[in-house]
């Protein structure tokens, strides 16, 4: 089969298509046929294994991994002999943030793992246009205590994360401020934003709105910039570990002054995002945004244009269905 692959850390320059052997499922796994995967900020963080804190994950002095990837839409094409929910045929996503080997014609997974049927109206790149951003974007919600009509700015509006917070904080009756390009702010309203701020024409740090929370979905701010934009009991978060890494020890800082506070909003249970979401897209209620599409064998452009930070949105990678 055909894959992405590489050996060692590094830029979008060591990855490489080669045919590799198509992966075999054992008694509980079941192998995938990739239809679409996205290539997302964390593929990116994983091929070159920064921070290093990530390396704990994917293999401390190269990748444990030749295939990268992180999420998947696809078809079962076999199952383990001691599969016993899913079948041949059917349609399927999900994702692992620490790294699936999707990239490639082929995977495995385990059924127990974040691995769901994919809804009957939704396409492949949908689904997976869902799925790592949208998880990400799940998991600083069900960080903090968010309440109907609660103030919430997203800095970083179109982004994968930010695009995808948008929409999943609307869904729960918070009132939003979406940050974002000019170019971008009408999609940001279609996203549902209440309000909107060009960063371009406008320091939102200048905003004289105070909020519940702020929710820095580009990791291009810090707690001491935005501080001020809190209500009394507020809540930061960030997408990155911020300057010096603060956003690893702010948390504990904080929590003792029991004031405002910054929360680091580790990402768990990919599942639970994947079956969330998937209750969603079904209903018709999220809506994934799609920047642009790459084939498999322009894949490191792919990786160099998500890494340039000028993607709104997400990245697909279409997979060749050859043999």
């Amino acid at each position: 089969m055909k894959a992405a692959t590489r050996t060692h850390y590094g830029a979008p320059t060591v990855l490489e298509v080669k045919e590799v052997p198509r992966p075999k499922p054992k008694d509980k796994e079941v192998l995938v046929k990739v239809y679409a995967t996205t290539v997302n900020r964390t593929d990116c963080g994983i091929l070159r294994g920064k921070p290093y804190l990530i390396r704990l994950f994917t293999g401390l002095f190269g990748p444990s991994a030749l295939v990268p990837g992180t999420d998947f839409a696809g078809k079962i094409e076999a199952v383990g002999k001691k599969v016993s929910t899913l079948s041949v045929g059917d349609r399927v996503w999900g994702l692992h943030d620490e790294g699936l080997q999707t990239q490639a014609q082929y995977m495995v997974i385990r059924e127990d793992k974040s691995i769901v049927q994919i809804p009957a109206n939704i396409s492949y790149e949908d689904a997976v246009a869902s799925a790592e951003g949208a998880h990400y974007a799940y998991n600083f919600i069900t960080k903090v205590p968010l309440k109907k009509g609660d103030k919430v700015l997203v800095n970083g509006a179109t982004g994968a994360i930010g695009s995808a917070a948008v929409q999943l904080l609307k869904h729960f009756g918070a009132y939003v401020t979406a940050v974002g390009n000019t170019k971008n702010i009408t999609l940001i309203n279609a996203l549902g934003a209440d309000k909107t701020i060009d960063y371009l024409t406008t320091d939102f740090t200048l905003d004289r709105e105070r909020y519940h929370f702020v929710f820095d979905a580009v990791g291009k701010s810090s707690f001491g910039r935005i501080k001020h934009l809190l209500l009394p009991k507020g809540v930061y978060i960030s997408s990155e570990l911020g300057p010096g890494s603060e956003n690893i020890y702010l948390p504990l800082l904080t929590w003792f002054q029991r004031g405002k506070r910054v929360i680091f909003p580790i990402p768990v249970n990919c599942r639970r995002s994947i079956l969330f979401l998937s209750e969603l897209l079904a209903k018709g209620s999220f809506q994934p945004v799609i920047d642009r599409k790459y084939p498999l064998k322009e894949i490191k452009e792919a990786y160099q244009y998500v890494e340039s930070g000028e993607k709104t949105g997400n990245v697909i990678l279409q997979i060749p269905q050859d043999q």
